[in-house]
């Protein structure tokens, strides 16, 4: 046991000098003794003066290493207003608190985060409505035509990436989608070769009567069921979301496009009729 006990006088002295050492770096102390403590009882020598030394400098280096990546993983990354050079400290910003500038949109930002909703499926879409038209107020570029050329930049730029924010998230097909996107999921274009058979011979049908419809009364039908489809997936998705089960989600999202554009259809046949 030479090697656990000369790896507790190292760590009182260390102590000593530095009271918040041992405190801070208990549990890769703690580690590293369990490790060193097998080590010793596997081996039938030890050479105090080589082994322990290596040992130590891995220690030291192991709990450095462990305080970097928590430093790295918990702090944020603080931003200074461009002009006045003031800490920001909320995220997102749009404006200095300081000297009241627009500042650069941050093209990071969830949509969630930047229109203040939660990071749900199913989105307040009353709050959603008002937090765009506020922001829509505050930074539409028609209020930066007498200031410098950088705000107005900026607030085009902010102004943009709010009106695709607020697109976003307020439909539940591109809501839905985008919750994917942030999760690294994607769904292409065109025909899903995994789609069920059933399922493509039931668009199909829906599509050739939608085609063949003569009266208004016909096609709003078609779009009543329709949207009673929506309405029934839109359920379904917001339950395997909040289960995280996001391969489940995917396939009813690729359900829900398809009957999103049987929808636009059905806007289109009805305007024929107008």
């Amino acid at each position: 046991m030479f090697c656990v006990n000369s790896l507790r006088i190292v760590c009182s002295s260390r102590a000593a000098v530095h009271p918040r050492w041992l405190t801070t770096n208990r549990l890769c102390v703690s580690k590293a003794v369990t490790c060193m403590s097998t080590s010793c009882h596997n081996k039938d020598t030890w050479d105090s003066k080589t082994n322990f030394r290596g040992q130590e400098r891995e220690l030291f280096n192991y709990t450095k290493q462990v305080s970097t990546t928590r430093k790295c993983s918990t702090s944020q990354v603080k931003l200074n207003c461009w002009n006045c050079k003031q800490l920001l400290e909320r995220t997102p910003t749009f404006f200095c608190m300081s000297c009241n500038v627009v500042q650069p949109p941050e093209e990071s930002t969830s949509f969630f985060k930047l229109m203040d909703c939660d990071h749900t499926f199913t989105v307040d879409t009353q709050k959603l409505q008002k937090r765009y038209l506020q922001l829509q107020r505050s930074l539409h570029p028609d209020n930066f035509s007498q200031k410098s050329a950088k705000e107005q930049e900026y607030s085009e730029s902010q102004s943009a990436l709010v009106n695709k924010a607020y697109n976003t998230l307020l439909k539940p097909l591109s809501r839905g989608l985008y919750m994917l996107e942030l999760e690294g999921m994607r769904i292409e274009e065109g025909t899903d070769p995994g789609a069920d058979s059933d399922f493509l011979m039931e668009l199909m049908e829906i599509n050739e009567a939608l085609d063949e419809a003569q009266t208004a009364e016909a096609a709003e039908r078609i779009g009543q069921d329709t949207k009673g489809k929506l309405a029934d997936l839109t359920e379904q998705i917001d339950t395997t979301l909040r289960k995280g089960e996001l391969e489940a989600a995917k396939a009813l999202l690729v359900q829900m496009k398809y009957y999103a554009n049987i929808e636009e259809k059905v806007k289109e046949k009805l305007s024929e009729f107008m």
